[in-house]
């Protein structure tokens, strides 16, 4: 069973994937104001209370968190009504939610060694259709036509590239074609600056269900540089242009 809020592509993605879902209210702090940051702990708490009463419903064996800011309340929730807690850290520096949890996690797993001193290292999760994809070599031998180019966000990236790459595309001439993940209510928009910039040839979407299909389709991908994001390109074999987030 997964925790979200309602406002992220999970609330979207998750029961695609039959996977049920259940919402608290709680946002990132890093970037906000001053006002939000005095409220920042009357919201802690009331979405912790928010998680505790997911968790006595559901009353799981193990509560898996994954770095994002939802697994704080989460993680705390479960600590309080005696689940044991899982964290898995997938950059080789330890985020902030993660590092507060080690305090109280039962298992600390790490995709690279030295985010924490002690915790197993397991790598990063990929999607197992994306192991699957024939080698490059292989998926290129016969293409032709456009340069085919891939525009992916993801869930908390998608904006810089939204306002930047429509203008930038242009710039490219015709000979090629763009698929590009705006994320959530942003598609319309982002379709609208590719026409304002004359880019025809461009397929905008909210979110792209097939990923594997897309980066089997792709020549070049353009994304931000998370570290699940790193991962699957690798495995995937796309030449890949990686946007740093600013505070990383």
């Amino acid at each position: 069973r997964w925790l979200g809020t309602a406002d992220r592509m999970e609330a979207d993605l998750v029961p695609k994937h039959g996977i049920e879902i259940d919402f608290i209210k709680v946002k990132g702090l890093r970037g906000q104001g001053v006002k939000r940051l005095l409220a920042a702990p009357f919201q802690i708490i009331n979405a912790i209370m928010q998680a505790r009463a997911h968790m006595k419903r559901w009353q799981p064996d193990a509560v898996l968190g994954m770095g994002g800011y939802v697994s704080g309340p989460g993680g705390i929730a479960a600590w309080l009504s005696g689940t044991p807690v899982v964290l898995h850290e997938q950059n080789a520096v330890a985020g902030l939610t993660n590092q507060w949890l080690s305090k109280i996690a039962k298992k600390v797993f790490q995709a690279f060694p030295g985010a924490f001193p002690s915790a197993a290292v397991v790598g990063n999760p990929v999607r197992e259709d994306v192991t699957q994809l024939d080698e490059p070599a292989q998926r290129m031998q016969e293409r032709e036509g456009p340069i085919r180019i891939l525009v992916m966000g993801g869930s908390q990236g998608a904006r810089i590239l939204n306002q930047t790459l429509p203008a930038v595309m242009a710039n490219l001439g015709q000979d090629y074609c763009i698929r590009h993940q705006a994320g959530k209510g942003a598609a319309q928009e982002v379709q609208a600056a590719y026409q304002a910039n004359n880019v025809a040839n461009a397929e905008v979407t909210e979110f792209i269900d097939d990923v594997a299909q897309a980066y089997a389709w792709a020549d070049l991908l353009v994304c931000r540089s998370g570290a699940l994001t790193v991962s699957e390109v690798s495995a995937a074999g796309v030449g890949a242009i990686f946007i740093p987030f600013m505070h990383k």
